[in-house]
């Protein structure tokens, strides 16, 4: 089956520092070390011919609002005709390092302001990729109640405006079946070298393109 991303596409991956990575601020072609590197890197070697544009925009510490505030020149201005978003992490871990919570309402309400925003001014293909939370430590276990029900919300939206949808916390909990936790997520929700490499299969796969 051939991929679904077309000629000449403009990929935009998009979130917080799991996406970031790292990037240059100076070099705006930069795409970190991260998942959009080995997604990027994999997908033109199996499509030269296809001169797709790949970006990163992802910006650590980023909870949905701060996408929101800066989406329309980060995303909008950029005419991207694939969209990637990766968020929701710090909308929970801010709970717990900083005592800033963001709640469940809050998170739905900002995240399909930024899905309607974006497709009153853009038509991209858009994909959603859920949070996700491997705990390395038993202090992590409590978290899931604060991260499920917002892996909810992004399932949930997913269906609501017809998005390509990656299951990650999911592939993330199979894996932690063959490797510990850590060997993923060192600290729970940053990947390693592997849990980049997950990610990009993933996406890969959902875009017909692995």
């Amino acid at each position: 089956m051939p991929t679904i991303i077309p000629d000449n596409a403009r990929v935009l991956f998009q979130g917080d520092s799991i996406t970031d990575h790292g990037r240059s601020r100076t070099e705006l072609d930069d795409l970190g070390s991260g998942y959009p590197l080995l997604t990027a890197g994999w997908f033109s070697a199996s499509y030269p011919q296809k001169h797709v544009t790949f970006l990163n925009r992802g910006i650590s510490g980023n909870r949905v609002v701060d996408l929101l505030a800066r989406w329309d020149a980060d995303c909008v201005a950029l005419q991207p005709t694939v969209l990637s978003i990766l968020i929701g992490v710090n909308d929970m871990w801010r709970r717990y390092d900083s005592n800033d919570p963001t709640s469940v309402s809050d998170f739905e309400v900002n995240y399909r302001r930024l899905l309607e925003n974006t497709i009153s001014k853009l038509n991209p293909t858009i994909i959603l990729c859920e949070p996700f939370l491997l705990p390395v430590h038993e202090q992590q276990r409590s978290w899931r109640e604060d991260i499920d029900p917002k892996i909810e919300v992004v399932r949930k939206l997913s269906r609501e405006f017809n998005t390509i949808h990656i299951p990650l916390d999911t592939l993330f909990a199979e894996a932690a079946q063959k490797r510990e936790a850590a060997y993923w997520l060192p600290d729970g929700v940053h990947t390693s070298p592997a849990g980049a490499a997950l990610i990009a299969q993933a996406w890969l796969k959902a875009v017909d393109a692995l």
